[in-house]
């Protein structure tokens, strides 16, 4: 995906859902302190810049002689190769917000798109809807700090993205969050730099990061607190996103990340939890609407659970051109240390016909350390 700036501070992004280059343009509103994701118009100039460092994009702040576009940063060529360092400024590709990198983690990615050897395979879980294994590949995804200015207008998300633990061991039901905190994938970062000691607002910001202007190195110049590095280490178990489960039915991609919270004590029951993140995407140019939900929950003490509602998490969202994509996080438990989910999404379409997207199996395994999940966050 590349980048380039245009008249009048709009940034366009070049879509990577449309293999005409569809252009997608996060523009700035009047008033607003963010970015939102409008209809192209203006025609893109990216194929004509020679250098993505030198281009430039636009944000507006509220200033008390009137509402003004400044600039935010100055884009910075895209990570073919390695990662991107703790203190990496970006806008997401998908979603529009800024954000800061915190740490990358090393996660396996099982593709159902890609038919893979019979080696190195997930095997499938009881009861799912497919007979096929499927071989993971490493990738790179990376704990982000969201900047709280453009949480308002990411339209996309069911809520501003948070992570979400275990509290007290007193409720075995009750979680509490740290909001604005994020996974993303390498390629849904667009790199920018920036001038400014505190480019990104989030209450953690300050805390996790501290601004080193005196770098001699090109990493950012933001360094990573001890604070980060004793907050990374005591929650590692919690935090670690190790699997990634894909997969496309009818131009609609469905990616699963799941993530274990931890073991509660419950009626003289050992409940599990675990956290999951589904994001929807729409790789294709026809409009469609999110109506209905089925799971099936497999638990390894034996049972099956049927679940079936409208929408997920309150919404029925569309998917279209200029707006591809739906993210959601939700939690499940299990009186078990393990057990599978899969299930499908119904879609519809325009003219009021339907289709099942396939939601792809994942496991639900409790084999982390056998620490206790934290009580609550402290720095």
């Amino acid at each position: 995906m590349a980048a380039c700036a245009i008249r009048r501070g709009f940034l366009t992004v070049v879509s990577k859902y449309n293999k005409k280059h569809t252009h997608r343009i996060l523009g700035v509103i009047e008033g607003s302190s963010g970015l939102e994701v409008k209809r192209p118009r203006l025609p893109c100039l990216a194929c004509g810049l020679p250098n993505i460092q030198q281009t430039r994009f636009m944000s507006s702040r509220n200033r008390p002689e009137g509402k003004v576009l400044e600039t935010v940063g100055v884009f910075e060529a895209l990570k073919q190769h390695g990662k991107y360092e703790t203190g990496q400024l970006f806008l997401h590709s998908v979603f529009g917000y800024r954000g800061i990198v915190l740490f990358p983690w090393h996660a396996r990615i099982y593709d159902r798109d890609i038919i893979p050897p019979m080696s190195d395979s997930k095997p499938e879980p009881p009861g799912s809807h497919g007979s096929k294994e499927v071989k993971g590949r490493t990738h790179t995804y990376y704990q982000v700090l969201i900047d709280t200015r453009d949480c308002p207008h990411i339209s996309q998300r069911s809520q501003t993205e948070a992570v979400t633990f275990l509290a007290n061991h007193d409720d075995s039901r009750a979680l509490y969050a740290i909001p604005g905190l994020d996974y993303v994938s390498h390629e849904d970062i667009l790199p920018y730099n920036s001038t400014e000691q505190v480019p990104i607002q989030h209450e953690l910001f300050e805390r996790f990061l501290m601004f080193n202007p005196d770098k001699t190195t090109p990493a950012p110049p933001f360094s990573a607190r001890d604070t980060l590095k004793a907050w990374q280490e005591k929650n590692h178990p919690w935090l670690e996103l190790s699997d990634v489960h894909r997969e496309t039915t009818e131009n609609i991609r469905v990616t699963v990340i799941p993530f274990y919270m931890g073991m509660r004590d419950a009626q003289n029951s050992h409940v599990y939890w675990w956290r999951y993140c589904i994001r929807l995407e729409n790789m294709g140019s026809e409009v469609v609407q999110l109506r209905e939900r089925h799971w099936r929950i497999f638990s390894l003490s034996g049972t099956l659970e049927t679940v079936r509602g409208r929408g997920v998490v309150g919404r029925e969202p569309v998917l279209s051109k200029e707006q591809p994509a739906f993210q959601y996080s939700s939690h499940v438990s299990l009186q078990a240390p393990s057990g599978h989910m899969w299930g499908t999404f119904r879609i519809e379409r325009t003219d009021g016909s339907h289709f099942d997207v396939r939601i792809p199996p994942f496991s639900l395994e409790s084999n982390k350390d056998d620490k206790a999940p934290p009580a609550g966050y402290t720095f």
